[in-house]
């Protein structure tokens, strides 16, 4: 089954389905040191480092190309879109890049897509982006005469046995009329179960990073044994693992740090911290779930990404592990594009998930 990702980013959503059997056939990044690291990881797949826009207006993409269409645009579009939503919503240029993600869905006509955002785009402008957005896809004059069923969900990662409190929004398009949709979520999972037994269970930051050892000037660390099922889930076989650096604090960040305990962030400091960020210098626990991971998890003022005994933030590798990546997924590029990297990707247990289910959808489509 060919799947073809837009908005690629690194992999994390490709990741579950190519573990799932199924077959990527493209992938769209328009950054090219991000589309690298996809590249490395997945070398069978064909990238495309372009704007999508040169893509949809190219005619790269053909009718039945792909059985599924993958991808979440990203917000900024529908965040700055203008206070009154009109006809002309989908030309707003403010929104172009979900109108090309829309148009090679229009093209390709997959039997199933996915739409990943944040979950907030159903609230943005009162709902009526949201509201939107699900009427282009129920629209046969704008589809060729076809409509896709669309069912939407916001799913919670810590109920996929992710150790942190991420929520985003799936959208799932199906050419089928009649999929239960409701019925296929509870298969999936109960078939990921008897796999699996332990995938679901709460997972908390000391079950996902706590055999990890001190980080390395080269990121290069000696396996660690697995202890918890989680790492066991992400483990690698090989002998070195990668990407456990840490970010070089200034003396006055590592002070600031050392008076934090887990659990308190900047109040604890008895100075003015300048952060748009509430949870700035925030020290993580290791019996809890990690807020969410962001792309400045390296930055003490980002959000709250302390070590819950060191006076570092997180390694790339232990954010990695917090989004549930597997141990042998390797991050290239600088630091900056590592870290947007690790942040803007989908959780790989919930991208596998819903590889899963789509499989379940097909095989109902049958």
């Amino acid at each position: 089954m060919r799947v073809i990702d837009l908005f690629s980013g690194c992999g994390g959503l490709s990741l579950g389905f190519i573990q799932d059997g199924f077959t990527i056939k493209t992938a769209v990044e328009f950054d090219a040191s991000i589309a690298n690291s996809y590249t490395m990881n997945h070398p069978e797949v064909e990238m495309i480092v372009d704007d999508i826009q040169n893509l949809d207006e190219s005619n790269v993409f053909n009718t039945g190309d792909a059985d599924v269409i993958i991808g979440g645009p990203p917000c900024q579009g529908f965040s700055m879109a203008g206070a009154r939503i009109r006809d002309g919503f989908i030309d707003d240029p403010r929104n172009y890049l979900f109108k090309h993600y829309f148009n090679i869905v229009k093209t390709v006509m997959p039997e199933v897509f996915i739409m990943e955002n944040v979950k907030g785009i159903m609230t943005m402008q009162q709902g009526r982006i949201f509201e939107e957005i699900l009427k282009l896809f129920s629209n046969p004059k704008l589809l060729n005469g076809h409509v896709y069923n669309l069912h939407y969900k916001v799913v919670k990662s810590v109920d996929f046995g992710i150790p942190q409190k991420r929520e985003r929004m799936i959208l799932i398009g199906v050419k089928s009329d009649g999929i239960n949709f409701d019925a296929l979520w509870e298969k999936t999972k109960n078939e990921i179960i008897r796999e699996f037994p332990s995938y679901f269970n709460t997972v908390t930051v000391k079950d996902a990073i706590g055999n990890l050892p001190k980080t390395t000037k080269t990121g290069e660390i000696k396996n660690p044994t697995p202890i918890t099922d989680y790492q066991k889930y992400l483990a690698s076989s090989a002998e070195v693992l990668t990407n456990h650096t840490q970010t070089n604090h200034s003396k006055l960040a590592i002070e600031r740090m050392s008076k934090i305990s887990n659990g308190e962030n900047y109040k604890a400091l008895e100075e003015n911290i300048n952060s748009v960020h509430s949870g700035a210098y925030g020290r993580l626990c290791w019996d809890e779930q990690a807020p969410t991971i962001t792309t400045r998890f390296d930055t003490p003022a980002g959000g709250r990404f302390i070590h819950p005994v060191e006076n570092r933030t997180l390694s790339p590798r232990e954010a990695a592990r917090i989004q549930s990546f597997p141990d042998e997924f390797i991050f290239y590029g600088n630091k900056t594009s590592i870290c947007k990297q690790i942040g803007n990707a989908v959780p790989p247990k919930i991208s596998y998930f819903l590889a899963r289910l789509t499989r379940n959808i097909l095989e109902k489509e049958k």
